[in-house]
């Protein structure tokens, strides 16, 4: 058995709740939830970031794609803390 299965732990939860606080803190809280649902990107395949996470699609690479598509500036897309951004793969 892999390290870590079966006892609940898993990476992916740490790294939705990071998009989910970024959706929060950059588009606020109801505009982000409409934005992740209702915006199609093509970037995606022509899918909403709920469907592509869904999908199981990295959440870096749904962050991406979306402030792209609102043409968010590099300055503002990673929050208030000013983190160093997750490299594109």
């Amino acid at each position: 058995m892999a390290e870590g299965a079966g006892d609940g732990w898993q990476a992916v939860p740490v790294r939705l709740r990071e998009f989910w606080q970024l959706v929060d803190e950059v588009f606020g809280r109801v505009h982000g939830r409409a934005l992740t649902n209702d915006l199609v990107l093509t970037a995606l395949d022509g899918r909403t970031a709920v469907a592509a996470l869904e999908d199981g699609d990295e959440p870096r690479k749904v962050w991406h794609a979306l402030c792209a598509a609102m043409e968010v500036s590099q300055t503002l897309r990673f929050g208030a803390s000013h983190r160093q951004a997750p490299p594109r793969r």
